[in-house]
């Protein structure tokens, strides 16, 4: 036991847990997630690339569609290694400051996934209410300043937590319960009081995606109101069609979200492989989800993916 007591934060191992029960089946079980980080990776940088080479996006619309491509690569890629890691070649050892980076970054990306569902709410809500000073409204500098601060609002509000986490002593097992860091989890493991840690943590996240998910169905109580104004029956179809992937994006967001913290809550009846398994599909669900229902829902998506595939096969 002293010997943890007196082994310095930056020399600890932590060890990642693949899907407890089910270790003879690592190898069967990466084959869906492999799908899954194929998916993820070539269908966001496939939207990147038609948002990018296509004249005919650039649009404010998909200026921040193109955000939240970006978001979700990020998101893959800081859990991919770890993840395939452990499931391929059981490599479970993840030293203390490389849980931290996968941890900020982890953090980081889901929180900038949320402030862009945001500025997406907020880009729907001008589109219907004002939709004749819409181009004036977003403009390109603009955009790229809501593109900016989003960046520093996760750095600033994530940095402290993470920060934060090096003052704990960790005397007890060193042994994680997901395939990834996650900041819960490395706190249950230290012997330190983590009061500060608790309550720093729980401010990021309020202050971040708890504020994000009130302003967007504030958002959508707005447009709602818009639509119902309009006397056009044919006119509030249309109004409401260009929400949908929105609104499809939105939940499969929060829902993986809210269902982690509820299976958190209760875990003590819950089997390890459903918390598993439900930490995992928050964070993979929406990078494979997003380019799906954009690219089936927004016609304008659909035909750029269409043409580049066409023009890389002749």
């Amino acid at each position: 036991m002293s010997n943890f007591q007196n082994t310095t934060p930056s020399s600890i191992i932590f060890l990642l847990t693949g899907v407890p029960g089910l270790e003879v089946f690592h190898i069967w079980i990466s084959i869906p997630f492999c799908c899954l980080y194929v998916t993820a990776l070539s269908g966001n940088s496939l939207i990147l690339f038609a948002i990018v080479t296509q004249p005919s996006l650039h649009e404010p619309v998909y200026y921040f569609l193109s955000m939240l491509s970006t978001t979700d690569l990020g998101l893959s890629i800081s859990t991919l290694v770890t993840v395939l890691g452990i499931l391929w070649f059981n490599a479970r050892e993840i030293g203390f400051n490389a849980c931290l980076s996968q941890m900020f970054f982890i953090k980081l990306f889901t929180v900038m996934e949320s402030s862009v569902l945001l500025a997406m709410a907020f880009d729907r809500f001008v589109a219907i209410s004002n939709p004749l000073r819409y181009a004036t409204i977003l403009t390109d500098s603009r955009i790229a300043q809501i593109g900016v601060a989003i960046v520093i609002r996760g750095t600033l509000m994530l940095t402290p937590m993470v920060a934060l986490l090096k003052r704990l002593s960790f005397c007890h097992s060193h042994i994680l319960h997901h395939s990834y860091c996650f900041h819960p989890d490395v706190m249950k493991l230290s012997c330190t009081d983590t009061r500060i840690n608790n309550a720093v943590g729980l401010n990021a996240m309020i202050s971040t995606v708890g504020v994000d998910s009130i302003l967007i169905l504030l958002s959508y109580v707005l447009i709602i109101k818009t639509v119902l104004s309009i006397a056009s029956p044919e006119e509030k179809k249309k109004a409401f069609s260009t929400c949908i992937s929105h609104i499809g994006a939105v939940a499969i967001f929060y829902i993986p979200l809210i269902s982690l913290s509820f299976v958190h809550r209760f875990e003590k009846q819950a089997p390890a492989y459903v918390h598993t398994m439900i930490a995992n599909t928050y964070l993979l669900i929406p990078p494979v989800m997003n380019p799906i229902i954009y690219s089936v829902k927004t016609k304008q998506i659909r035909r750029a993916v269409i043409k580049i595939l066409r023009s890389q096969n002749t």
